[in-house]
Formats: structure tokens, sequence, C-alpha cells
């Protein structure tokens, strides 16, 4: 396994070993102690999957009091994966980084806790799978917008094309006018 650093300090690409052969492959997803070892020492107590359509755009999600570290892996498709930080206190507040995972680099990005989170399919079908260090708490939730501004994220969406969003999604606040961590 392989751990590389992104421009935002926590958040990880993770590339572990894949064994292959004219039946397929194998590999390891999730090992405490070899992870633990390369800097993500979590516990999961939720894993979640979700399917998606091209240019349905999830996020951006976060946690204030039940703040959740996510590994997240598409295992069909291909994604554009997003981190944001979220810490008021933090020198890299309001910034972004975003990751190309999919089903053929087999990459998973770590999001710590005090990141929002979300992704824009950028296939026609996407399984995207995530383990939570803590439990969904939908009281908890808050939603940035994609498209804030202030951030800038630049989502790979063909010129014209518009994202599918949920109402949830499309009615979410500013990063200015969220409820962040301090």
């Amino acid at each position: 396994m392989r751990v590389e650093a992104t421009s935002l300090p926590g958040v990880l690409v993770v590339k572990v070993d894949v064994h292959g052969d004219e039946r397929g492959f194998f590999m390891e997803t999730w090992n405490a102690r070899d992870f633990a070892a390369a800097g993500i020492d979590a516990t999961f107590v939720q894993d979640n999957f979700s399917r998606s359509t091209r240019h349905t755009l999830r996020g951006l999600h976060y946690q204030v009091e039940h703040a959740q570290g996510k590994l997240v892996r598409v295992f069909e498709g291909e994604v554009f994966d997003v981190a944001v930080d979220v810490r008021r206190s933090s020198p890299t507040f309001g910034r972004w980084v975003g990751h190309v995972l999919s089903a053929d680099n087999r990459e998973a990005l770590w999001v710590p806790p005090g990141f929002a989170h979300g992704f824009l399919a950028l296939s026609d079908s996407v399984g995207l799978a995530y383990k939570c260090t803590d439990y969904y708490a939908p009281e908890d939730e808050r939603v940035i917008r994609w498209d804030d501004p202030d951030l800038g994220i630049d989502w790979p969406l063909p010129k014209g094309a518009e994202p599918i969003l949920s109402s949830r999604d499309a009615a979410a606040a500013s990063l200015r006018d969220a409820e962040t961590f301090s």
C-alpha cells in the first residue's frame, strides 16, 4: 500500500496493491494495522454504498457534532471526488482538493473529520462505497453549495451541462453562511 499526500494536510490518496491474473484480481481494501502505519488510524462504524448516473453531484456534505472521517472508493465507473476544509481555525479553511477515483485506478481518498465531501459522477453509472468513522446523524448533517464562488471548485462538467442535484443539495448554504467547525 502507498499513501500520497494531497495539497490539503490530512486528505490522502490511498493506493493498495492489486494482485491479478487471468481470473481477475484481488485487493485488500482495509487493513487497520497497515492503514494506521500509513497515518490513517481510524475506527469505522458504518459502510455506505451509493449508485449514481452521469453528472449526478452529491455534496458537499459533513456533520458538525458527529464529524465523520470517510474512506471513499469507487467500484464501478468514475467520479471526481472533492474534500473541502471546513475548520475555521485551519490555515487551509475553505480550500479544496479534487481527485479522480475509478474502478480502473482502484484508488481511495481519505477525507478526515473536519472536511466536507462531495463527488461528481463522470461515467454513465457509478458505484461508490465509503467507510465512516461516526454514524450518520441526519439532524447534524450540513451541506455547502457545490458551486459556491468562494470555493471555486473546478467541477469537470462539460460546457453547458448542469449537475443532477438532490433538493437538499440544490438549496445548500454558501460556506460563509454555513455552520462549520471552529
